[in-house]
C-alpha cells in the first residue's frame, strides 16, 4: 500500500511535516477534495467522534469520517505543529503555511506530487487518493450511496465511475488466482 513508502518519506520532526502528514492521511482517509480539505476550519473537526465537517461544491456540507492514523497525525498537528506555523493571520484555518497562512490548493498539489514520487505507484495528484478512498470502500463492501454521500457527490452516476475500476480489479484478481480462469 501507498502508506507504507509514504510514512518514511514525510520528515515529521517539524511543523511542515506534521502538516504533510496530516494532509497525506486526511485526502485517503476522507476522500475529500483538495479544495475541501484546504477550507477547513478548527471549528470543523469532531474530535471525539473522528467527524468533519466539510463545505463541497455549491457551498454544501456534509460529515465524513476518518480513521485512526489520520487522528493521530490531526492530534500530532494540533499538539506539535500548528501552534509553531499560527500567528495573527492563521485564524481558525486547520491548515496552515510555513508564513502562518491558510495552506493553498498548489501546495497540496504538489506536495502530494513529490511524496508519490518516492512511491512504486510514481507520481500522482491528490485526486488517486480521492480516488483510491472510493475504490478501497467499494472493495471492501460499501454501499454505493453510502459512498456517493462520502464523497459529495450530487450524481450517483458520478460515485458509478468508481464501480468500474472494481470490476476490473475483480477480473484480474480472479484471471491470476483462479485455476480455471
Amino acid at each position: 500500500m501507498i502508506f507504507e513508502h509514504l510514512r518514511p518519506l514525510a520528515v515529521i520532526d517539524n511543523p511542515q511535516g506534521l502538516r504533510d502528514l496530516l494532509v497525506i492521511e486526511m485526502l485517503y482517509a476522507t476522500g475529500a477534495r483538495v479544495s475541501e480539505l484546504v477550507g477547513l476550519n478548527l471549528e470543523d473537526v469532531d474530535y471525539d467522534r473522528r467527524l468533519l465537517r466539510v463545505t463541497g461544491k455549491g457551498s454544501k456540507q456534509r460529515m465524513v469520517p476518518y480513521g485512526l492514523p489520520a487522528a493521530e497525525a490531526l492530534d500530532l498537528w494540533i499538539r506539535a505543529g500548528r501552534g509553531q506555523l499560527a500567528n495573527e493571520s492563521s485564524a481558525t484555518a486547520l491548515l496552515l503555511n510555513s508564513r502562518g497562512r491558510r495552506l493553498g490548493v498548489r501546495q497540496v498539489y504538489a506536495l502530494v506530487a513529490k511524496l508519490l514520487g518516492g512511491t512504486p505507484t510514481g507520481s500522482a495528484g491528490p485526486h488517486s487518493l480521492r480516488h483510491s478512498a472510493a475504490t478501497h470502500l467499494l472493495d471492501g463492501g460499501a454501499d454505493l450511496r453510502a459512498v456517493q454521500e462520502f464523497l459529495g457527490h450530487s450524481s450517483l452516476g458520478t460515485t458509478q465511475i468508481y464501480t468500474h475500476v472494481s470490476v476490473e480489479r475483480l477480473k484480474d484478481s480472479y484471471k491470476n488466482a483462479h485455476p480455471r480462469a
